[in-house]
């Protein structure tokens, strides 16, 4: 490649990132996933678009499209709350093993019967479908306000069902017959168990470094933390396990380990999602031929229907029998099973392998994806109201960054306090911190000054706490409690 054939392709890939920054303000706006505008940014280049680019290349959009889905899973897992996320693990778990077993029996049974393909495209088809998207999940749900204990049941089931699916599809996808299902079952099982182990161990070893060691920059603190979490998916692969779930949970851990720097990592993270968004999803556009998907665009609305009104309703039934969940909730965790990218890429590991009618099985995802993305995604706030589900009146959480003073055995806590934090109003004494922390210094409307105890807080006020080692974690659980229950709040609670 010359140098001005280099600086033409860097013009073209700056063009490209800036109109899909553009295509996020529009997808807030119009309540769409941003990866329909990706998509259909790669279409427009791609054949048949307005540059008429040719690419074919599915085994590199494959290994482009595992990279991108590890950073998305690491921002993912970095977002997470856990007291939110605990008590849904169990539910996440059956519609995450269970649940994806019962979609993919209905929805092969659907594509053999209703559109005739062959058993091994139709269970293929089944199994790419079958799993929840990550990044769709994440961009949408966390602008609907729907109630905690609904939001960690879906997030952990996106964050954990990548696992078991690329599993069954990789060993589906072969020329060689198929294990039988038992043995196939039990790799499956095991790859998830040591993938867990891993991710746990490798997260909870990075966090406790991390506290442990003052890094000389603080813009090392979110490069550092990407890349524990990216090891746990490496090592996870490495020894046979599943690194997806490993680089989830990592960074799962990680993003509940109070981390010095915090908001600054977590915005290093997502920008670095959605480039990996816009990188994955503009390939996969490219990777499609769209006069090949005229002939696809009926079986695929036909298995469609049969994934997002039969399948994903059944598998949510029958996977939660065990758990006291209402109607209600069901309802909308059967209308919130988002595709997006995941499927696509799944659906190139056919086409790598090289089984028969393996392009038509590319089409019908890719044309399943936009479609029902197209409708789940604007409908699910509606669903929402529909279901009176909403939930938009949860007081917003306060945003801590901590700084190690290492020499001073000390921590600098910058807290940022919110439009709807129910510490506006509350005087400095009131904030009744343990004796070793203190409020220093105050921001406010570009200004600072050192408060009193009588000083009035407000919202968009920045505050300076400075605490000694051993009440650092009693000052900032004291912050985040007043915030949420006001002056009143228990020491360590929230309530009044």
């Amino acid at each position: 490649m010359t140098v001005h054939q280099l600086n033409a392709l860097l013009l073209i890939c700056s063009l490209v990132l800036l109109i899909a920054v553009a295509a996020v303000r529009i997808s807030s706006r119009s309540g769409l996933p941003s990866l329909l505008l990706y998509l259909g940014i790669g279409v427009a280049i791609g054949q048949d678009g307005i540059f008429n680019v040719k690419f074919d290349n599915a085994g590199l959009t494959q290994v482009i499209g595992y990279a991108a889905l590890v950073v998305i899973l690491a921002e993912g897992g970095l977002g997470t709350k856990w007291k939110e996320i605990k008590p849904a693990l169990p539910a996440a778990a059956m519609l995450s093993t269970v649940g994806i077993a019962v979609s993919v029996g209905v929805t092969a049974a659907g594509a053999h019967y209703l559109v005739g393909l062959e058993w091994q495209q139709a269970v293929i088809i089944g199994a790419v479908v079958s799993s929840t998207d990550a990044a769709a999940v994440f961009s949408v749900l966390r602008r609907v306000p729907l109630p905690s204990r609904i939001t960690g049941v879906l997030e952990a089931e996106s964050g954990f069902n990548d696992a078991p699916v690329v599993i069954l599809v990789i060993a589906l996808s072969t020329t060689e017959p198929v294990d039988e299902w038992y043995i196939l079952v039990g790799t499956i099982l095991l790859e998830l168990a040591i993938g867990a182990a891993i991710g746990l161990a490798v997260g909870w070893l990075g966090a406790y470094g991390l506290r442990r060691v003052a890094l000389p920059a603080s813009g090392l603190y979110p490069i550092a933390v990407m890349a524990i979490a990216v090891t746990a998916y490496a090592v996870g692969a490495l020894v046979h396990g599943s690194g997806f779930l490993a680089v989830y949970l990592a960074a799962m851990v990680l993003g509940n380990s109070k981390l010095p720097h915090w908001p600054a990592t977590r915005g290093f993270a997502d920008g670095l999602g959605w480039i990996a968004q816009i990188g994955m999803f503009v390939l996969l556009g490219l990777l499609v031929t769209p006069h090949e998907l005229v002939r696809d665009f009926w079986p695929a609305v036909v298995i469609g229907l049969v994934l997002t009104m039969a399948a994903r309703p059944l598998s949510v039934v029958v996977s939660l029998l065990p758990f006291r969940i209402p109607w209600r909730e069901r309802a909308l965790m059967s209308w919130a099973g988002l595709r997006g990218a995941v499927p696509i890429i799944l659906a190139t590991i056919p086409l790598v392998s090289g089984i028969e009618g393996s392009k038509r099985i590319f089409n019908i995802v890719f044309v399943l994806v936009v479609v029902y993305t197209l409708i789940q995604g604007p409908t699910l706030p509606w669903v929402a109201k529909a279901l009176k589900l909403g939930n938009g009146a949860e007081a917003a959480d306060l945003g801590i960054e901590s700084a190690p003073l290492e020499r001073l055995r000390g921590h600098l806590l910058s807290v940022a306090i919110p439009e709807k934090s129910r510490m506006h109003g509350v005087e400095v004494g009131e904030l009744r911190l343990p004796a070793g922390a203190a409020v220093t210094l105050v921001v406010r409307e570009s200004e600072s000054f050192v408060p009193s105890p009588t000083t009035v807080l407000r919202r968009g006020d920045e505050l300076l706490v400075v605490a000694t080692d051993p009440v650092r974690d009693a000052a900032e659980a004291r912050l985040r409690a007043v915030g949420q229950g006001g002056k009143l709040a228990g020491w360590l609670g929230t309530g009044g």
